[in-house]
C-alpha cells in the first residue's frame, strides 16, 4: 500500500499511471520532458479512446515521478510505470532492466524493454544518450503505447 502523506493523501493504484525519470540534473533536463511528452500522448489516446463514463471511471492518471520517489515506496511499485532514462542514470530503469523483456533494441544505441503480453505493466525505455532515448520513447509511444493502454483501461487491444 502507498505511504499516507502528511496531508493524508493515499494514491489509489488503480488510478495512476506512473511515468519514472531519473533524479539527476541531467535527468531533469533531458528525461523529465520526454516523460511530459510521453504523458500528453497517453492523455491524447485516453481522449480517443475512453469515450462513455464507464471508461471515464477507468482513466489512469499519468504522472512523472522521479526514480527515488517511486523505488522508496512500495505502493508505487505496484503501480503501472513506464521508466525514461538509461539504467545508469534512472534507477528504477536499472531494477526493471534486469526483470524485463527486451521488445526492441538497437545495439549500443537503444532499448525499449517491457512484457508483451502486458501481465506486468512496466516498461523501461532507454538510449545511450538523450536523443536516442527519445527516438525510444518515441518508438514505444508508436509501436506499442496503444496496446499498453488498452490492456491497462481493459480494452481489446490491436496485438489480440
Amino acid at each position: 500500500m502507498s505511504e499516507t502523506t502528511h496531508d493524508g493523501f493515499t494514491p489509489d493504484p488503480a488510478k495512476y499511471l506512473l511515468i519514472v525519470v531519473g533524479s539527476t540534473l541531467r535527468c531533469e533536463l533531458t528525461d523529465r520532458p520526454l516523460g511530459y511528452r510521453l504523458r500528453e500522448s497517453i492523455l491524447r489516446w485516453q481522449d480517443d479512446a475512453l469515450e462513455d463514463e464507464i471508461d471515464e471511471a477507468a482513466r489512469r492518471t499519468p504522472v512523472v515521478v522521479t526514480d527515488v520517489i517511486y523505488l522508496n515506496d512500495s505502493g508505487l511499485m505496484s503501480m503501472p510505470a513506464i521508466c525514461i532514462g538509461a539504467p545508469t542514470s534512472n534507477a528504477a530503469s536499472a531494477y526493471h532492466a534486469s526483470r524485463l523483456p527486451t521488445a526492441f533494441v538497437m545495439e549500443d544505441v537503444m532499448r525499449v524493454q517491457l512484457d508483451p503480453e502486458f501481465i506486468d505493466a512496466k516498461a523501461a525505455l532507454w538510449g545511450v544518450d538523450g536523443s536516442s532515448t527519445l527516438s525510444a520513447v518515441d518508438l514505444f509511444a508508436e509501436r506499442y503505447l496503444p496496446d499498453f493502454l488498452a490492456h491497462l483501461h481493459h480494452l481489446p487491444t490491436d496485438a489480440a
